[in-house]
């Protein structure tokens, strides 16, 4: 169970967000260290694939979180999100044992949901006991879900139930008209700033606005949210030597964020702009100034939408190929996001560059150094890791990882199925934290 924080000043309503300008990050100029070793851990354990086909249940899969047992860590629960296939459950061996569907959502004018990212709320008071609860973000009717998880975890029947309170507002839009344009709620994360109370934290597809969210009990056993709180990142960046950029996207979108992960031992959150590269956003939303860690290896190229291959193409290819303002380890898309609570105040950052099918790890103090990049390969049958959007780690014991558990999605799977034309296939795979330590160097987890 995540440890009770300061207490920290009421969530306010806020037009903008203050922001380190990207001409006072890393410039054109700057010295970057470059990449030139990208250590390989594998992984033995991946969950059964996922396919976004009719059979299948139009099932992708998309973000993992982690539940640990809070006394037997092998009964522990890896929840992870299918989109329009709901949500699966699977235990500390890759094995499924639930799958829920994205059932409508509980409001008169509620549809099927589509589960796009999941994060764990531990302690919560709900209908007079304590329940640990999977929070979700359904994009297709714009607001959280709710499940609460069973403390027998792994040994229950049916490990998660839904507790969502009805006619929940929703998060970013009027009404259903907007919801149906599916700018809706979209990464999720959930930030714990004492014992037993809970924000959600969450970004909209589509544009640049991050929104907390109070979670909040109601007095017929289910859970609600309230105090939403508002946010713009920026679309436009101001480049080294004068001139702007702005990243192209697809024609009514803007450069969205996805990936989010929460330092709860400091109340900061870490959010993955897409195609713009890693921020660090103090929590409560306003509360100081945010800041761009890294930027994808494409920051400044000046792209231009291309209608025919419904892609962005540099406008001039020389450009593009002299990267003058870009870091050197994200590839768009930056993805995944979480924190990894290391020993005393050390602590991991890790994020999915999804463009090359690789992780990079920063540390959660002073400037968030860089520390290194994996990939994953896959031994004894399982595939390479590849394409991965979601991740979650813990710092806890679970099952047979003694030093912590990294969840990534994967995408592309490989196998017969897929060789015989079904598609889409997704899956997620487990990688022992200690062997990432151990690849990168990095400080040897607590003692046990």
């Amino acid at each position: 169970m995540r440890s009770p924080r300061p207490v920290l000043p009421a969530l306010l309503l806020l037009p903008a967000l203050a922001v380190v300008p990207a001409s006072s990050a890393w410039g054109h100029g700057d010295h970057h260290p470059h990449r030139d070793r990208v250590a390989t851990v594998t992984t033995d354990v991946e969950t059964p694939v996922l396919y976004d086909d009719e059979e299948g249940g139009n099932a992708s899969g998309d973000d993992p979180a982690i539940w640990v047992h809070p006394d037997d860590d092998g009964a522990s629960l890896v929840l992870a999100t299918a989109k329009e296939g709901g949500l699966r459950v699977y235990d500390t061996d890759g094995r499924e044992l639930q799958a829920l569907a994205a059932a409508p959502a509980p409001r008169a004018d509620g549809v099927p949901g589509r589960y796009n990212n999941v994060d764990v709320a531990y302690g919560l008071r709900v209908g007079g006991r304590t329940v640990d609860v999977a929070v979700v973000s359904d994009r297709y009717n714009d607001q959280l879900r709710f499940f609460a998880i069973d403390p027998a975890g792994a040994d229950a029947a049916a490990p998660l139930s839904e507790i969502t309170a009805a006619g929940q507002p929703f998060l970013f839009q009027p009404d259903r008209a907007g919801v149906d344009t599916e700018h809706t709620a979209y990464g999720l994360a959930v930030w714990q700033p004492r014992a037993g109370e809970a924000y959600a934290v969450v970004t909209q597809e589509g544009t640049t606005a991050v929104a907390t969210a109070r979670i909040a009990a109601r007095g017929d056993g289910t859970l609600g949210y309230d105090d939403v709180a508002q946010v713009e990142l920026p679309t436009t960046f101001d480049l080294p030597g004068g001139g702007t950029w702005t990243p192209c996207e697809e024609p009514g979108v803007g450069p969205q964020l996805e990936g989010l992960g929460v330092d709860q031992r400091t109340g900061t959150l870490y959010a993955a702009q897409e195609d713009v590269g890693l921020w660090r956003i103090p929590l409560p939303l306003g509360s100081g100034k945010s800041r761009l860690v890294d930027k994808v290896t494409d920051f400044g190229v000046e792209d231009a939408w291309d209608a025919a291959s419904e892609e962005c193409e540099p406008v001039d290819p020389a450009d593009a190929a002299a990267h003058p303002y870009g870091g050197t380890r994200l590839v768009a898309d930056a993805e995944g996001v979480d924190v990894y609570h290391g020993p005393g105040r050390t602590g991991y950052v890790i994020v999915s560059s999804q463009g090359d099918d690789t992780y990079s790890v920063y540390a959660t103090t002073g400037r968030n150094a860089p520390l290194g990049t994996f990939r994953v390969a896959g031994v004894g049958g399982v595939d390479d890791v590849n394409g991965s959007d979601g991740l979650a780690v813990t710092d806890r014991p679970v099952g047979p990882y003694r030093e912590g558990l990294l969840v990534t999605h994967d995408e592309p799977e490989t196998g017969a199925d897929v060789e015989d034309g079904r598609g889409d296939a997704t899956g997620f795979s487990y990688v022992g934290w200690g062997d990432v330590a151990d690849a990168l160097g990095l400080v040897p987890t607590r003692s046990r």
